[in-house]
């Protein structure tokens, strides 16, 4: 069964663009920061964005399996544009929210000794990240096949 699924081009073309996306943010986060972070392997947010790279992959290669004037690639493409628009807006204002919260904490904590976990702040991705993401998922879709 799980060399039907690596046959598939469809699922191959998402499954490397994630692969690429994620495996290029770890070399560019190794680095910038210039050391390996293993909590980079399962992460969120950075360049380019996993999540655009899968979905915009899968998008293309239905459109050239199946055609764009199927159910199948309307259902794929509105589910590429919901992704997309969560990656970028809702996910990364939802880390802008964190780090407001985490220096409401220092202020507190440096103020009257209350120490709290940090709240993670880099859910989402900026417009360029999730570009970048997008141009990984068509290449990959059209090399593949």
């Amino acid at each position: 069964m799980l060399h039907a699924w690596f046959t598939n081009r469809v699922f191959l073309s998402w499954f490397l663009a994630c692969l690429i996306a994620q495996c290029t943010k770890i070399t560019l986060g190794t680095i910038r920061q210039r050391r390996f972070d293993f909590r980079w392997i399962l992460g969120t947010g950075g360049m380019p964005s996993t999540h655009a790279a899968g979905v915009t992959a899968l998008s293309t290669s239905v459109a050239r399996h199946v055609g764009v004037d199927s159910a199948l690639f309307a259902a794929t493409l509105v589910f590429t544009v919901i992704t997309l628009f969560d990656a970028q807006g809702v996910r990364r204002w939802s880390g802008r929210q964190a780090q407001i919260l985490n220096k409401m904490l220092e202020d507190i904590y440096f103020k009257r000794r209350i120490q709290e976990e940090r709240v993670k702040e880099f859910l989402g991705h900026t417009p360029i990240e999730v570009f970048a993401g997008m141009g990984v998922g068509v290449a990959t879709a059209l090399v593949v096949g």
